[in-house]
C-alpha cells in the first residue's frame, strides 16, 4: 500500500464546497472538504446519511445533479485539474481513468439492455478495438469478477440476475477500461451479509492487484475497519477527522467519531455499551450554521467552538482532526 502521505497523491480534493439550489432554499451540502487518495490505497469515507459522502464522490466524477454548484475548491487527478476539464475531456476521463460503482446494483444497470452489451458500450466508448475484440474483452471482464458461465450471463438482462451478480457486472463495467481510480459508493447496499463479504473481498482483491486508488463510501465503520487503509470521517458536509485505520479505531479524537464507533455493535465489547448519537444533522439551508456543524450535538462544546472557523489540525502521524476540544 502506498499512502498519499508518502508520495504525490493520485487524487487530491482541496477545499471543495458544493451547494444545491432547491425550492426551499440553498443547501450547503459540502463545506471545504479536503483529502487525498494514493495509488494502491483504499480510503474509506464514512458518516451518517446526509453527511456529504456521495456528493463528494459525484463531484469527483462530474455527475452532480443540475441543481448543484461547486462554489469553491479544487479536484486534481495526477496533478491535472479535473474541474477545469471541458465536458468532452471529462467524458473521456470518466470510465477510462476514473470509474464508480453505484449503490443499488439493479437500478445502476439499464433494465432493457443485456449486461454484456452494457459492458461493451463502455469499452467501445474508450477503445478503438474491433467488435470481435470487444466481445472477448466483455467475457474477460466478467471472468475477472467471477461471474459464473460468462458466455451465458452476458446475454442476461439485469432482472434475470441476483443482486450479487448485478453488482459483479457493475464492478466489471467500472474496471473494464483499467482505470487508475475507483470509487465504490455503498457497494453492498441491498445485499445479504454473505454476498456483501464476497463483493467487498472482490473489490479489495482487484484494487490491490491493479494498484488502484480506491474510495469506499460507507456508513458502516466496521466495514471500513476491515477493508480500508485510512478513513475520512464526514459530518454534515465537513471532514471532521482523518486517520489510518489503526489510529482511528483505537484513538479517535473527534467526539463525533467516538460516538460513531460506539454506535456500531462490532465496535464494542458488550451490547450495553452501544450508544445512539443524540440529535440530528443540522438543516444545511440555515444561514446561521455554526463553524462546527456538530456543535449542537456535542457534549464537549466550548464558547470557542462558536467563534472560530475550524481547520483540520495534525494530532499525530497521518492523523488530523477538526475540533477545538478534541478527546
Amino acid at each position: 500500500m502506498t499512502s498519499s502521505t508518502d508520495s504525490a497523491p493520485l487524487l487530491s480534493i482541496d477545499g471543495l464546497s458544493v451547494s444545491f439550489r432547491t425550492r426551499r432554499g440553498v443547501v450547503n451540502a459540502l463545506d471545504r472538504v479536503s483529502f487525498d487518495v494514493g495509488c494502491g490505497e483504499i480510503v474509506g469515507v464514512a458518516g451518517e446519511s446526509g453527511s456529504g459522502k456521495s456528493v463528494t464522490a459525484f463531484s469527483v466524477m462530474g455527475i452532480l445533479d443540475r441543481a448543484a454548484r461547486i462554489t469553491s475548491g479544487s479536484i486534481h487527478f495526477e496533478q491535472r485539474d479535473v474541474l477545469g476539464m471541458s465536458q468532452r475531456q471529462r467524458d473521456a476521463w470518466r470510465g477510462r481513468e476514473a470509474s464508480i460503482i453505484f449503490q443499488n446494483p439493479r437500478t445502476a444497470l439499464n433494465p432493457i439492455r443485456r449486461v454484456g452489451q452494457q459492458i461493451a458500450d463502455v469499452l467501445a466508448r474508450h477503445s478503438p478495438d474491433s467488435p470481435r475484440v470487444i466481445r472477448q474483452r466483455v467475457l474477460d471482464a466478467l471472468r475477472q469478477v467471477r461471474v459464473s458461465d460468462p458466455e451465458k450471463r452476458q446475454n442476461a438482462y439485469p432482472m434475470e440476475l441476483s443482486g450479487g451478480q448485478c453488482q459483479r457486472v457493475g464492478i466489471a463495467m467500472a474496471l473494464a477500461c483499467s482505470p487508475r481510480l475507483l470509487i465504490a459508493d455503498e457497494p453492498t447496499t441491498g445485499l445479504d451479509v454473505t454476498t456483501q463479504a464476497v463483493i467487498m473481498d472482490l473489490i479489495r482483491e482487484l484494487a490491490r492487484s491493479r494498484n488502484l486508488g480506491t474510495v469506499l463510501i460507507t456508513h458502516d465503520l466496521a466495514l471500513a475497519a476491515q477493508y480500508c487503509d485510512r478513513v475520512v470521517v464526514m459530518h454534515a458536509g465537513h471532514v471532521v477527522e482523518t486517520a489510518e485505520v489503526s489510529q482511528l479505531f483505537t484513538s479517535a479524537r473527534h467526539p463525533y467519531t467516538a460516538k460513531l464507533l460506539r454506535s456500531v455493535p462490532s465496535m464494542v465489547d458488550r451490547l450495553d455499551q452501544l450508544q445512539a448519537i443524540e440529535g440530528s444533522l443540522p438543516d444545511l439551508r440555515r444561514n446561521d450554521l455554526p463553524h462546527c456543524r456538530f456543535a449542537e450535538r456535542c457534549e464537549r462544546r466550548l464558547p470557542v467552538c462558536d467563534s472560530q472557523a475550524l481547520t483540520l489540525e495534525v494530532v499525530g502521524p497521518h492523523h488530523r482532526v477538526a475540533c477545538r476540544n478534541p478527546l
